[in-house]
């Protein structure tokens, strides 16, 4: 269960990643877009993502181990003596993979979208705008508290923080961010679906098409009801 658990962690961000690099992309270089943009080059890509997050979980699915904590079995990090360089490799891992590379490449190809868009005079540019910088500040806010609380607890592995109330403090702290940031997992491609055009034009189709079924039920079972009440008799009249 560890090494799902490490795999969806990394493959998550790293496609949050991949969506704003796709975006990038479709905006700055519309017409190298068209060429690089396709279903074959979308699924060698996502691939060797889901690749790269087996990789990077590795470490994490080597060193947890079972253990058994007021009669309850958790899954927890257990390093063999010697070896607690592992941790912090992890920790830094993490906080390297999670937020510096995923957050410096929002940065780089939000702003060089924002740059793209002021040149373009759209009645949709303030919107695009709005929509860049909700998905940057989003990504921050969720992400930014675990990596910071995990830098902490690196600092108390290294005894550079040693004291027993702190320590008790940054235990609780970790399991909530790790909790909040999961939580931007599933917030994130919602942002990105419901600000598309496409998207939102596909579900106003789809209603519309519920809606006309259900209107068009509605007046199939009247009209099957409209020959007795227009005749005048009912079933009972018909036997006499």
């Amino acid at each position: 269960m560890a090494g799902i658990y490490y795999i969806g962690f990394y493959s998550s961000i790293f496609f949050i990643t991949l969506m704003s690099i796709d975006r990038y992309i479709a905006i700055v270089h519309a017409v190298y877009a068209m060429r690089v943009r396709t279903a074959t080059c979308g699924i060698m890509i996502s691939v060797l993502l889901w690749m790269m997050a087996g990789l990077a979980a590795i470490p994490n699915m080597a060193f947890n181990q079972e253990v058994e904590i007021e009669q309850s079995l958790e899954c927890v990090p257990k390093y063999p003596p010697g070896q607690e360089t592992w941790r912090f490799f992890i920790q830094f891992e993490v906080n390297i993979l999670g937020l510096l590379i995923p957050l410096s490449i929002l940065i780089y190809c939000y702003s060089r979208i924002l740059k793209n868009l002021q040149s373009c005079k759209n009645r949709n540019k303030i919107k695009a705008i709005k929509l860049i910088f909700i998905i940057v500040v989003i990504f921050f806010l969720f992400w930014a508290p675990f990596n910071i609380v995990l830098f902490l607890d690196s600092l108390q592995n290294l005894h550079i923080i040693n004291d027993c109330e702190t320590s008790q403090r940054l235990a609780l702290a970790l399991q909530l961010t790790e909790s909040i940031s999961f939580i931007h997992c599933c917030l994130n491609p919602v942002i990105y679906a419901f600000a598309g055009e496409m998207f939102k034009a596909h579900l106003k189709k789809i209603f519309q098409t519920c809606i006309r079924r259900i209107s068009s039920s509605n007046s199939a079972n009247h009209s099957h009801s409209l020959p007795t009440q227009v005749l005048g008799y009912s079933d009972s009249d018909r036997v006499l």
